[in-house]
């Protein structure tokens, strides 16, 4: 590779074992020069929608990187970034953070708030005001502690969705009794699932999606989330106060969407704060009451710490990004161990020696058993729901040997880093226990291969909540049935605002 970052017969050709100072010349290289995509954003822009960039971007970064080199910049319309992808850069931005790390703000979600009059949750929050709220949420969705509380209710749905499941299996599938296979498309299920664990852990109640006749209303909810997710990334490079003026459809669509996100979540609030007012003078019967906890919505009236627009526009927020981040990953989970079968076998054993050895207690059970964690890690590794991570750097830093200045956007580029020869050996394959050695290893950036919740204090705020979900459910479903597919070929991807299948894969479920 040359000092200027060029490719080196179309393979990245950058070290990866640290971040070069200086070029053949003695110097930094400036700004201007990091390879680019082209100059004007507004012609880009155009380019991408003819060519319908938008859908395959993941593709787009990773063909960019192989031919400009581990560092480029990109502009399109209003939006200008710096895009990396070696774990020893990352490394470098994440050193320049700073005590109120900046993410790229999703400007039509913040226009929403602002027009409706919504309180922004920590997502769209930025600062000292930031800073304090996401400590408080910290203390009821990340700490060890919460996570103890709320898992027995994330293993209760997971067990509930499994028994679901096996009647599903009983009932409609084929073979002997009690050896029948079912094959299907589990992803409406899988919606379902994560919307009833959220609401479980957050609201502290179950809205009975398993039953045979699930409500219009809840599908209806995941109807907006999708209906968001689409119309967010056309709208991020577009002013959208224009386009609100004018009325735009695609403005109009996104806004409703969004309404029908926040009405819902309203109702549940609702209900909290009237079950919080009727059991004044009862505390035993709010948050934790003794050892039965009712979630975090709870917590959070209970402890009066955020005002309840606050309060609502976080749960809101948590509701929003909490069910295809999860359901999609769980699609590519259950794919993937269908198409290796030892390998899941291998986990199988795992995970029954730590069920056995757990006696009912899900931590234990999870603890015990590397390779389920392993395989989350994996599939976000290969699938990462969001593509990609921002920050803007409070102080001038040198990536790559360019001067990248204070404030500049850049971006962590996760789909293309988690399938690079550079960063992973053998990227294409599928190995959970990738991970442990991983763990062992030392050495510059080795701490930033793995980024699909972002990364130090603005990561996900709902990561753990997100993490003990798939783990717990795929653990309940490898103990009950053994997963298959007809085709072993890849599974082709697109974006919205976050990577899922083009169609969602059939899977083949067999009873144990």
């Amino acid at each position: 590779m040359t000092a200027a970052g060029t490719a080196v017969d179309g393979k990245i050709g950058a070290e990866r074992t640290g971040v070069r100072k200086r070029g053949v010349d003695g110097r930094v290289r400036r700004f201007d020069e990091i390879p680019h995509t082209g100059r004007n954003g507004w012609v880009n822009l155009v380019k991408f929608w003819r060519e319908d960039r938008f859908r395959q971007l993941h593709k787009h970064m990773e063909r960019t990187f192989n031919t400009l080199g581990p560092i480029y910049r990109e502009h399109l319309g209003t939006q200008s970034s710096v895009n990396i992808m070696l774990p020893c850069d990352i490394s470098e931005l994440f050193r320049s953070e700073g005590l109120h790390p900046r993410r790229m703000t999703l400007q039509p979600w913040a226009t929403h708030r602002e027009t409706r009059q919504h309180s922004k949750g920590v997502f769209l929050k930025n600062g000292d005001e930031w800073r304090a709220d996401r400590l408080l949420l910290n203390k009821e969705v990340m700490m060890s502690s919460a996570v103890k509380r709320f898992l027995p209710l994330l293993d209760d749905v997971a067990r509930d969705f499994c028994r679901m499941l096996r009647v599903r299996v009983e009932r409609e599938g084929r073979g002997e009794e009690g050896k029948r296979t079912l094959t299907m498309d589990p992803s409406p299920d899988l919606f379902r699932f994560a919307l009833e664990a959220s609401c479980h852990v957050i609201y502290g109640e179950r809205i009975g999606l398993f039953s045979s006749s699930p409500s219009l209303e809840s599908q209806k909810f995941i109807w907006a989330v999708e209906r968001m997710l689409a119309t967010t990334p056309p709208l991020l490079y577009l002013p959208p106060r224009l386009l609100l003026r004018i009325g735009a459809p695609l403005w109009t669509q996104h806004a409703s969407a969004w309404d029908h996100i926040f009405s819902h979540a309203e109702a549940r609030i609702q209900r909290g704060y009237q079950r919080l007012s009727s059991s004044q003078g009862r505390k035993s019967q709010v948050g934790a009451a003794g050892d039965h906890y009712t979630g975090v919505l709870s917590q959070l009236m209970e402890k009066g710490q955020l005002s309840l627009d606050l309060i609502k526009a976080n749960i809101t927020e948590l509701m929003a990004g909490g069910v295809d981040t999860t359901a999609v990953p769980l699609q590519f989970a259950l794919f993937e161990l269908g198409r290796n079968p030892e390998l899941q076998e291998r986990v199988r054993q795992q995970v029954r020696a730590s069920w056995a050895q757990a006696g009912g207690d899900p931590q234990k059970a999870l603890q015990g058993a590397p390779l389920l964690k392993g395989t989350i890690k994996e599939i976000l590794r290969l699938y990462p729901v969001g593509t990609t991570v921002q920050r803007y750097p409070i102080k001038d830093i040198v990536l790559q040997n360019y001067h990248i200045p204070a404030g500049t956007m850049v971006q962590a580029c996760l789909y293309p880093m988690g399938r690079s020869a550079e960063v992973f050996e053998e990227p294409q394959r599928f190995d959970p226990g990738r991970w442990g050695k991983e763990e062992s290893q030392k050495g510059e950036g080795t701490g930033f291969r793995y980024l699909a919740f972002g990364f130090g204090a603005r990561q996900c705020v709902g990561r753990r909540i997100a993490e003990n979900e798939m783990q717990l459910l795929l653990m309940h479903i490898l103990l009950s049935f053994c997963l298959s597919v007809s085709s072993s070929e890849d599974i082709k991807t697109t974006l919205t605002l976050i990577l899922q299948p083009e169609t969602p894969p059939r899977i083949t479920f067999r009873k144990l």
